[in-house]
């Protein structure tokens, strides 16, 4: 992972994959959410010759950054696609750019996936047409926040856990549970950090889902009024505790270094980075679990340069490609394969790529909507608008 790369932009704020409580269960069914019918591409053709991408900053390096990491002027070669790559700093604008129709496909994240998918934006993936899908680990595949009623809405990319990471030095015991960032009587008030985004409140309320079963919270992104109220109200109490929400990589790292922040959330490429800036960091999945996310790529209805958006997609999960995207930016690769491809050879094992049990203590973000995700169809669940406005108010 490189340190330029996040100087450059990997803030990847308010959401990069939620599901129906288990990072490997579901099918993508959510009992309501009916979007428009749209047929996938039925074959391939000839490429139109270029292709515009909405990216994550680090998913569509040409070279330009690092001489050294270019996996596009390759592909390029290969196909005769020219890339022209819009680099989008969150969901939202990633949404935004989209809308316009001037893009063929997008690295959507969980909390844009489904409103993609909602408003007619994205169109159902072809995966005969993408060679390289069968080699994507089957746990990534047909997820609620990657497809609707066994109809695949993308290609998945990578994935991460949001970690509990401390200070091995002031932090003792170590700690394996959640309870340390949200105890009142936490002895680490006001060097506590959290992650800055709305899709923050999954965290709250996936605590809540283990030490208040009377709340019946089966999904962390799918929470009814009370259930919701219930996570805003702890996150609320929580305040007190926080020294400084975090969206910059960098600047966490750097918190974590000077001692000014002892404990929070983090992304194991964070952790790895204030490893190798000797901060006295270690980092835990806790026993709750933890969020985390998945990153679809998907093609526009009405792209205009649909030939090479599937070429792009199947370009991208390809075990050389998937492997270096993957280790430059952090993250485990999609693509099984793509182990065998990493410069570091134990990349796989540090990000837990082939880990099955790991993964099912991560659920993964996903777009809440009123259309409950965990299936419940008597109630009405709290809809992400909703969650930003509380997110304000959290944070006052």
């Amino acid at each position: 992972m490189s340190t330029a790369l996040v100087a450059a932009g990997l803030l990847v704020a308010a959401g990069c994959g939620g599901d129906d409580g288990k990072g490997g269960g579901g099918g993508g069914t959510v009992a309501g959410f009916n979007p428009p019918k749209i047929a996938p591409l039925q074959s391939l053709g000839k490429g139109e010759g270029q292709v515009n991408l909405v990216a994550w900053a680090g998913y569509t390096e040409n070279g330009s950054n690092d001489k050294s990491v270019d996996w596009v002027h390759p592909f390029e070669k290969q196909t005769g696609c020219k890339v022209n790559a819009k680099t989008a700093g969150t969901s939202d604008e990633m949404v935004t750019l989209m809308k316009t129709g001037q893009y063929d496909a997008v690295s959507a994240s969980g909390d844009a996936s489904l409103r993609l998918i909602a408003s007619g934006t994205v169109a159902p993936v072809n995966t005969a047409l993408i060679p390289n899908y069968s080699d994507i680990f089957d746990d990534l595949k047909l997820k609620p926040w990657n497809s609707v009623k066994g109809v695949a809405y993308g290609v998945p990319h990578g994935r991460g856990a949001n970690m509990l990471m401390y200070n091995t030095d002031k932090v003792k015991p170590a700690p394996d549970s959640w309870k340390a960032v949200f105890d009142p009587a936490s002895p680490y008030k006001g060097k506590i950090t959290a992650y800055d985004s709305p899709i923050y409140i999954a965290d709250a309320a996936l605590y809540l889902k283990a030490t208040q079963p009377a709340l019946g919270i089966k999904d962390p992104y799918a929470l009814d009024q009370k259930q919701f109220d219930a996570s805003v109200n702890l996150l609320k109490q929580q305040k007190a505790l926080i020294g400084e929400y975090w969206s910059d990589a960098t600047k966490s790292v750097q918190s974590f270094k000077s001692g000014d922040t002892l404990l929070g959330t983090t992304w194991q490429v964070i952790a790895n980075m204030a490893k190798d800036a000797k901060a006295p960091v270690a980092t835990v999945l806790p026993k709750e679990g933890a969020t985390g996310w998945s990153d679809t790529w998907m093609v526009a209805a009405k792209a205009q340069h649909p030939n090479c958006a599937y070429q792009w997609m199947n370009w991208i999960v390809s075990p050389e490609a998937n492997a270096q995207v993957a280790e430059y930016f952090g993250e485990a690769p999609s693509n099984a394969k793509a182990c065998t491809k990493t410069t570091d050879k134990k990349f796989c094992d540090t990000y837990h790529a082939a880990d099955d049990l790991y993964w099912t203590n991560v659920h993964y973000w996903n777009t809440p909507i009123p259309q409950c995700l965990d299936g419940r169809t008597n109630v009405k669940c709290v809809d992400y608008s909703a969650w930003t406005r509380a997110w304000t108010e959290i944070k006052g």
